[in-house]
């Protein structure tokens, strides 16, 4: 049992666990909340907090040679990926919406090859597929409601701003401190979706009750620094493909949430969803025994 719950096994099921519980915990928020303002606070007061905590290494923020990082970073994972996943979800039933979101590890399959120089191998290729194919066999059951264009869109680019952010973090990564790379991007990311959603949205249409202060809390806390921290430390140490093919987990522990705790059925798209994904990231992740099955990089091209 010790050979497969390494330290970094430990941490993906953790960060799944965290990414899986918070679709029900914002979903319960969102009823109370504008949704750019509830993004913006979340992302706000989480970077400030890990911030405080990293004080004592305040020098290794390196403003001067890092800002442009720190920048380009918020904009991707913070103010479009969040912005648009939040704002999307008006458009979109929710089912769809996390379906395009998950898209996001496919892409990051065919980015990390073709700008990290990571290996390319058909059962790699079969297995993110097969990921994206188990997502949307899970999801079938909520695939309902009115489809809107916009909504699609926006939920397309909210999947490929989160792709672009995880590939540009883990290509700065020995530039830059992951521990502050996550709360600046936050606090400046945070600052804008707040700029946005002071705009366009009501602070009096908060109702600051229970159910506003757990999501709050937990967006706050595990849902952005302390996940993200996980995340990147992961994606720093690891191929970004093979760490993203496990994110296809995460709308299944979304979905075993709502079985657990809110009475909804177990399923045979849940099982059939959950064999495809654990097929996936066994895919994604077996070594190839010789170089026949191997793509050619972009940089050996």
């Amino acid at each position: 049992m010790n050979k497969y719950m390494t330290r970094p096994m430990g941490l993906l099921l953790l960060l799944v666990v965290i990414w899986g519980v918070s679709w029900s915990i914002y979903k319960m928020a969102l009823d109370y909340t504008p949704p750019i303002l509830f993004a913006g606070l979340r992302s706000f007061i989480g970077g400030i907090l890990l911030a405080l905590v990293l004080l004592p290494a305040w020098r290794r923020i390196r403003w001067q040679e890092n800002w442009k990082a720190y920048t380009i970073s918020a904009l991707l994972n913070a103010v479009l990926f969040y912005g648009l996943q939040t704002a999307g979800l008006e458009y979109l039933p929710g089912g769809l919406f996390s379906v395009l979101i998950y898209f996001q590890p496919v892409l990051i399959g065919i980015f990390a090859w073709m700008w990290l120089g990571e290996k390319m191998t058909a059962f790699k290729i079969s297995g993110l597929l097969i990921g994206f194919l188990g997502i949307l066999v899970i999801s079938a059951d909520s695939l309902t409601g009115n489809i809107s264009i916009t909504g699609i869109v926006m939920a397309l680019f909210a999947a490929l701003s989160w792709a672009l952010g995880v590939i540009y973090v883990k290509k700065v990564g020995n530039k830059v401190d992951s521990m502050w790379m996550v709360a600046m991007q936050f606090i400046i990311g945070g600052t804008v979706l707040l700029a946005g959603g002071s705009a366009f949205e009501s602070w009096s249409d908060i109702a600051w009750n229970f159910p506003y202060w757990i999501g709050l809390g937990f967006g706050a806390t595990l849902g952005v620094p302390i996940a993200f921290v996980i995340y990147f430390h992961l994606l720093n140490n690891g191929e970004a493909s093979k760490v993203a093919a496990f994110t296809f987990l995460v709308p299944l522990v979304a979905v075993l949430t709502g079985t657990l705790f809110m009475d909804e059925p177990v399923t045979a798209t849940l099982v059939v969803g959950l064999v495809l994904i654990v097929l996936s990231i066994y895919l994604v992740n077996r070594k190839p025994t010789n170089a026949a099955g191997l793509i050619p990089t972009k940089k050996s091209v």
